[in-house]
């Protein structure tokens, strides 16, 4: 792979960092905004698998579908079957909470769970690059 590949996976593996650090940094000091740290976990994953089709040279369309990013990246790597069901829960988190018209009942403990999957999804595709990167320790701050 060449040094630009990589470069550009570790650019959206910081993106999603952002991400995840911004729905930890908003769960801890705003935790009535669920709604905002559910959607930052969302694009976290989003941008981890991306990554990850990017390392691969997986082609694919820009889209918030975290079902379809795994659809691609299957074929070539079966372990992420286990990650459907997993994910799926953070699928409605793309669009149905960014607007005023839809409601979702958003409990600690999905907002929490959401948190754990976007940071396992960023050490299964970061192990699997091979690839380390640091990232602010307030995403694992409890």
């Amino acid at each position: 792979m060449s040094e630009k590949t990589v470069e550009i996976v570790k650019q959206w593996i910081v993106k999603g960092d952002h991400d995840l650090g911004t729905a930890k940094v908003t769960y801890l000091h705003i935790p009535e905004y669920l709604d905002t740290v559910t959607f930052h976990c969302q694009q976290a994953v989003e941008k981890y698998l991306k990554s990850y089709l990017i390392f691969k040279s997986i082609t694919f369309r820009f889209s918030h579908d975290l079902i379809y990013l795994l659809e691609l990246i299957v074929p070539d790597d079966p372990e992420f079957e286990t990650y459907f069901e997993i994910v799926s829960e953070l699928q409605s988190y793309a669009v149905e909470v960014r607007y005023p018209n839809k409601t979702i009942f958003l409990s600690k403990d999905k907002v929490e769970n959401a948190m754990k999957i976007a940071k396992e999804i960023r050490t299964l595709v970061t192990g699997k690059m091979g690839i380390n990167i640091d990232y602010n320790k307030i995403i694992d701050d409890e």
